[in-house]
């Protein structure tokens, strides 16, 4: 037994059925074979939503009407996914703890970037960042209900271009501090262009 093994093996065991793996804390039943694990390797994770929404609040801050926003967004949110990332969770559990942590700060991210915004550009940024997030709602639907709710070419694809590793999270923390002053920015800039056009329209 290897020392990984020697090591996790009095925390858990993973029972695999016949088809579909469960992790339990109980005996195994009749019919399941019980293997010693360190971590799942299959487990796959994806860009932070986070840094998702910063993004499409930038194209929607640069954008002038909601549809645009929102198909450059949705386009973004697999383009941040094929470059380098954070991932390969080691359970289900620092999955679960990551997304709920990550998932406030977003929905937190998302209503001060819509506060902030100009009146007539807040749906173009709301657009923008809809779109970009939009692909991860597999994660908490399949979480709830155990399924996707996108068609299985485009869950292949998404799962295809992740390029992601365990020691990638200040890539994570770096791409969050450039796309935030970044969509800030823009939105400044935007707000500024619109005040100048009043005073010379006056």
């Amino acid at each position: 037994m290897s020392f990984c093994s020697y090591r996790f093996a009095t925390k858990r065991y993973q029972q695999w059925p016949s088809r579909r793996p469960a992790v339990s804390g109980r005996p195994a039943q009749a019919g399941c074979q019980v293997r010693w694990i360190c971590g799942d390797r299959r487990k796959r994770g994806r860009v932070l939503l986070t840094n998702h929404v910063l993004s499409g609040a930038l194209i929607g801050a640069l954008a002038r009407r909601p549809l645009p926003a929102f198909a450059a967004g949705l386009a973004s949110h697999f383009v941040l996914d094929a470059v380098p990332h954070w991932g390969k969770w080691h359970s289900r559990r620092h999955f679960v703890r990551v997304a709920v942590r990550d998932g406030l700060v977003s929905l937190a991210a998302m209503g001060a970037l819509t506060t902030v915004s100009t009146p007539d550009r807040r749906l173009a940024v709301l657009a923008g960042m809809a779109g970009a997030a939009l692909p991860d709602l597999d994660k908490p639907v399949k979480l709830w209900f155990g399924r996707s709710p996108f068609p299985r070419a485009v869950d292949r694809f998404h799962m295809r271009i992740q390029d992601e590793a365990a020691h990638r999270l200040p890539v994570e923390l770096l791409a969050a501090a450039a796309l935030a002053p970044a969509a800030l920015i823009a939105l400044r800039a935007r707000r500024s262009v619109d005040r100048r056009w009043r005073r010379l329209s006056r």
